[in-house]
């Protein structure tokens, strides 16, 4: 007897339906368990766990010929998610489970040799596609439940046992339809966010920040050791706007499909925060392996990544970053096709300005070589250094402010501020899909919204000729004045908004 039952794979970010047709021949001689449809070692192990699972569970397990047939079968077949429903069609070809119950129902989950079922990475995708085929009822891991739940329109069906779950399909013990708990849309704030109150001093720092928070712009900071460049970047998540609905269920996505959500609280609702250790390989950064995943730049879509000591990072990995930040996405190429990850993150990059970390400082004197310091800074290749719109130099902070009992400007009073720049950005770009922020402004529409007065024009093209810069920096420039024009609530960028902006730019 042929049974099918419905289950996902997760191809990217993205679930890819699958079908699990078993076939069932009560009069083969030799008993045999065959699995087909480019299984991994993963899926074909699941042939034992669905045997044990199914014998512990008190059903029937006939000795004879199963085929098992996992279609489309030019889709590479990972991980343990098939158990169940090749446990779910092999009960129902064996006439244990009712064959209409399986239609319109998509099953996900791991089974232990007991029957339990475990949780599975990547619910999220799978049940947007459960949801987008129109299917009414998914059946997954009860740890799994509340991350499925944040699709709307689809029953989720929290299964803890399989044993359970052939009770539900026959109606002898129902399981109840997941109901999302309001508190699921919340979550802890993050306990590494350093709040701007409680950094003293660096008041030009700070407002580098809050315009790079204002219009998503990439920023550098150089300085000795111990002024307060890695404190610095920790605050940044803290001044960024918070997420709308939206942004939070794209990074969700991201983090189901790298298994690193919390199951208590399956929603992000914190911008995500990455800071790699620079010996961080190239498939870390970017993302990769025989199974692409996600790497810390995927990781941190929509919110930071933060390269602390970039200079001591290898060049081959410092320079696959040159395309995502341009293009906002990542594309990983293998011999068996590509996939893209988004990667539209804030960069915050942070180093000492020579390998003792002293030069230029006025109180220690550095120690280094001319040829030292050269190799150094020739680490951060133009190429980058170009594609990052504010590089700002952390001098140390006198002693005074240090012991000042002044208390600083907070982060949610510069968040509020830059939530009302976003406000406006958002207005502008109501109209076209995929722009965020300013920094997300291409060629065109740099154009149409960066409109400056004659005298802004003027100080522009003298900047431009003066300081040799390219293309790429002079629509950078325009960009950040945007932006703060934006922050200054002005409809056109001034003169003094393009004075600010190219300030920034690298001496």
């Amino acid at each position: 007897m042929l049974a099918i039952a419905h289950a996902c794979a997760v191809i990217g970010l993205d679930g890819v339906l699958v079908e699990v047709q078993v076939d069932f021949n009560p009069r083969a001689g030799l008993p045999s368990f065959a699995i087909v449809g480019l299984p991994d070692s993963a899926v074909r192990e699941s042939r034992e766990r669905v045997r044990a699972a199914i014998k512990n569970c008190g059903l029937q397990f006939p000795n004879k010929a199963y085929v098992v047939n996992l279609s489309p079968a030019d889709i590479p077949k990972h991980g343990p998610s098939y158990d169940l429903p090749i446990a779910v069609a092999t009960l129902a070809a064996t006439d244990q489970i009712p064959l209409h119950q399986l239609e319109n129902a998509l099953f996900i989950g791991e089974l232990s040799l007991d029957g339990r079922v475990r949780h599975v990475k990547g619910v999220l995708p799978i049940a947007y596609a459960a949801q987008q085929a129109g299917y009414h009822a998914l059946y997954v891991p009860v740890e799994d439940a509340p991350q499925a739940a944040l699709v709307r329109g689809i029953d989720v069906f929290p299964v803890e046992t399989l044993g359970h779950l052939v009770e539900h399909l026959y109606g002898l013990c129902p399981i109840s339809p997941y109901e999302a708990d309001p508190l699921i849309l919340e979550m802890p704030p993050p306990d590494d966010v350093t709040d701007f109150a409680d950094i003293k001093g660096q008041a030009h720092i700070k407002r580098a920040m809050e315009i790079a928070a204002a219009g998503n712009h990439n920023m550098r900071m150089v300085g000795p050791p111990g002024v307060g460049k890695s404190l610095l970047a920790h605050a940044m998540p803290g001044i960024l706007p918070r997420m709308s609905l939206e942004e939070a269920l794209e990074v969700t996505r991201i983090y189901s499909v790298a298994d690193l959500l919390d199951s208590r609280h399956p929603l992000m609702r914190h911008r995500p925060f990455q800071s790699p250790h620079h010996t961080i390989s190239q498939a870390g950064l970017v993302g990769g392996g025989t199974l692409p995943k996600p790497g810390a730049i995927s990781l941190s879509h929509r919110g930071v990544l933060f390269l602390d000591e970039i200079n001591e990072f290898s060049s081959n990995v410092l320079e696959v970053l040159r395309q995502p930040i341009e293009d906002k996405v990542v594309t990983i190429s293998r011999a068996k096709g590509s996939l893209t990850f988004p990667a539209n993150f804030l960069l915050v990059a942070a180093h000492n300005p020579c390998p003792c970390g002293y030069l230029g400082d006025p109180v220690q004197s550095c120690t280094c070589t001319p040829n030292q310091i050269t190799r150094y800074q020739a680490k951060l290749s133009g190429p980058l250094l170009d594609r990052i719109d504010i590089h700002v130099e952390v001098p140390r902070v006198d002693y005074n402010k240090l012991m000042s009992d002044t208390r600083e400007e907070s982060s949610s009073a510069v968040q509020a501020r830059v939530e009302a720049a976003r406000d406006i950005q958002r207005g502008r770009f109501a109209n076209l899909p995929g722009l965020y922020a300013n920094a997300d402004m291409g060629v065109g529409e740099i154009q149409q919204f960066c409109i400056m007065s004659a005298d802004a024009r003027t100080l522009l093209e003298l900047s431009v000729r003066r300081m040799h810069l390219s293309a790429r920096s002079y629509h950078r420039v325009l960009k950040l004045s945007r932006t703060i024009a934006d922050l200054n609530g002005s409809e056109y960028i001034e003169v003094n908004h393009v004075a600010e902006a190219i300030q920034y730019r690298p001496k």
